[in-house]
């Protein structure tokens, strides 16, 4: 595999069960990579490891006076030097790409487990730890990738450096062939509290990174309360958390490096100290004691990446094992397995809370509780949150969602987020998504009430004069939440899927756009099923018929002003109407009941009287409109 062939056509099924499972994975599918890195890696250790031996006869030659023997060991040594620089120029080569070509499997994968499950994956890993995954973590895999390879090649260079050593002068060979296992084993004991203080650092570093980006985020609304220097202080903090850490952790390898050029320095002395006496005795010749100080002290240069190794393994580890985590999610689907075949089309049914929203009309859904509101949005599109995925599948036209291919249900069904993302582009951009072509961008735009949206964005735009060609900034900043929030809506409708769930699609709009915008949802959907969680009256006075979900069941079905008259819990909801209220309005309601009529046909009743005036106000507000 080659950088210029990046992309993959396909990544492959990752083996997620645990960190080290990935990263042995991940090596099986680079395997070819490994290979060639590791030929290139001996070439370039064989050929530094030949230099004392080519030294030692050089020397040798000098003292034995052999013109002949001395131009051997040159033209050996000039070998030996092109064998270096070539072994080291490919070895680079070879491992830079296994690094990037892991590090882009490991994203790739990544991109894909976040389409297949979509807004299901912030909320069973937090957002920081996903961008902490799919950026550092990323990069030390495919590290320890790119070091494995090095690091055998290095390894095996010590082991046949060791034998030549014992094969060529035993008596000093020995002692260096016990003592590179001392050196390469020494600071195990040191790793496990190493890998700790990795762990805490990065743990600390992925906090700091969520608070960042959630900061970042909430600047908007942040600033308008006063609250930005509060968060700052509380990133500062963070950061100073993750700055402790690091130079806890530096401490550790400092630590670990020291003993990597001590050890070797005390195994020189020792070589030097016996070899002289050897040489006095005339056991060994002033060549051999110089080849072998000179290949101890040459693998000193290998034993490095076992060092390198230690701290990559310690690195990656964990980042591998974050990795496993969020590959290995899964989209709750049920064991009957499957089908295949056209996108269904009919009621969109839960059998859990009993909420019916009947095929080709528009069903407003009322619930206290907000993030009910949101689990129950995410079930209807076949995305089930952790706390629901016991519970039996949604049903479009008595097909369970869950059985349908992810492809499948997602066309059938569109749930629209509370908070959806504007991605950084144009416009043209933004509204490039799967659709049926039905609904024109024209057309969504215009119902969404998206026609100031468009002016801001001529007028930010130095050289675009079609509002399409216009470019967002990132996640929208530049915009108000209103126009966000339109802009996404209208993103929604074009695509123009079976069954349209919108979460509070007009929290952020005034009044009037609201119900402009109401207006548009209603003509653009006609005859297509589309679910509308909100307490908006203007809204729900518009909808076909009104659910109200009270503590996971279905409560009441009707009208808006048949339920605002008949149902206390959904005016409750509606109109923000307190407890206190409700008692003060029912004492009113008894003693009102006990006077005698003001007129001959009898006084409306108050409830009843609320109930006129507030179809007033929406009458109002339409004209108006």
């Amino acid at each position: 595999m080659q950088i210029q062939d990046l992309p993959f056509s396909d990544p492959g099924v990752p083996d997620a069960r645990s960190g080290p499972r990935f990263l042995l994975w991940l090596g099986r599918n680079q395997l070819g990579g490994q290979l060639k890195s590791l030929a290139w890696g001996l070439l370039h250790f064989l050929s530094i490891a030949g230099l004392p031996y080519t030294v030692g006869y050089a020397v040798q030659a000098v003292v034995d006076r052999s013109g002949s023997r001395l131009a051997l060991a040159g033209a050996v040594i000039g070998v030996c030097g092109i064998g270096i620089a070539l072994g080291d120029t490919m070895l680079h080569r070879t491992a830079v790409t296994n690094w990037i070509t892991a590090a882009a499997r490991v994203q790739q994968l990544l991109a894909r487990k976040t389409a297949q499950l979509g807004a299901a994956l912030t909320r069973r890993v937090a957002a920081g730890e996903v961008v902490a995954v799919s950026t550092g973590d990323v990069e030390k895999i495919g590290w320890f990738v790119e070091a494995l390879s090095r690091f055998a090649a290095a390894a095996l260079t010590v082991v046949l450096v060791c034998v030549g050593l014992v094969v060529y002068q035993p008596a000093l060979g020995v002692v260096v062939a016990v003592g590179m296992p001392v050196l390469a084993l020494a600071v195990l004991p040191l790793l496990p509290r190493a890998t700790r203080r990795a762990d805490v650092q990065r743990e600390k570093a992925g906090r700091a990174t969520e608070l960042a980006s959630d900061t970042v985020a909430g600047l908007r609304v942040l600033r308008g309360i006063g609250g930005e220097e509060l968060f700052l202080d509380r990133y500062r903090r963070a950061s100073q958390e993750v700055r402790h850490a690091a130079v806890r952790n530096a401490r550790m390898w400092s630590l670990i490096s020291a003993i990597q050029v001590l050890l070797p320095g005390l195994l020189l002395i020792a070589v030097v100290w016996y070899g002289v006496g050897l040489a006095r005795e005339g056991r060994i010749t002033v060549g051999e004691l110089v080849t072998v100080y000179s290949a101890v002290g040459l693998l000193t240069y290998p034993l490095r990446h076992f060092e390198e190794i230690a701290m990559a393994y310690s690195f990656s580890r964990p980042s591998a094992k974050r990795a496993a985590r969020v590959l290995s999610l899964e989209r709750i689907t049920s064991e009957a397995g499957s089908r295949e075949g056209d996108v269904p089309s009919g009621d969109l049914y839960d059998p859990a809370t009993g909420l019916l929203a009947p095929s080709g009309r528009l069903t407003a859904v009322v619930c206290g509780d907000p993030d009910a509101a949101g689990r129950l949005a995410q079930r209807l599109g076949g995305h089930a949150p952790v706390d629901t995925s016991e519970l039996p599948s949604v049903l479009l036209g008595g097909v369970p969602l869950d059985e349908l291919p992810l492809d499948t249900a997602r066309t059938a069904v569109l749930v629209q987020d509370k908070d959806p993302v504007l991605l950084s582009g144009t416009l043209r951009e933004l509204l490039d998504v799967p659709a049926s072509g039905t609904v024109t961008a024209r057309a969504a735009l215009a119902a969404a009430q998206c026609a100031d949206v468009l002016d801001a964005l001529v007028q930010g735009a130095l050289d675009a004069a079609d509002p399409m060609d216009a470019r967002i900034t990132e996640r929208g900043r530049s915009l108000s939440g209103g126009q966000r929030q339109r802009l996404a809506l209208a993103r929604s409708l074009i695509t123009d899927p079976e069954a349209l769930v919108l979460d509070e699609p007009t929290s952020a709009v005034d009044s009037h756009t609201e119900a402009r915008v109401a207006d548009g949802i209603r003509k653009l959907r006609e005859g297509r099923t589309t679910v509308v969680f909100t307490s908006s009256p203007l809204l729900l006075d518009r909808a076909d018929r009104v659910v109200l979900v009270h503590e996971g069941e279905v409560a009441a079905v009707g009208a808006h002003r048949e339920l605002l008259l008949s149902e206390p819990r959904y005016r409750a909801v509606v109109t923000r109407e307190t407890d206190a209220e409700a008692a003060e309005r029912e004492r009113a309601d008894g003693l009102d009941a006990r006077r005698p009529p003001l007129h001959p046909q009898g006084e409306q009743e108050p409830a009843r009287l609320d109930a006129l005036h507030e179809m007033d106000e929406l009458q109002e507000i339409e004209e108006t409109a």
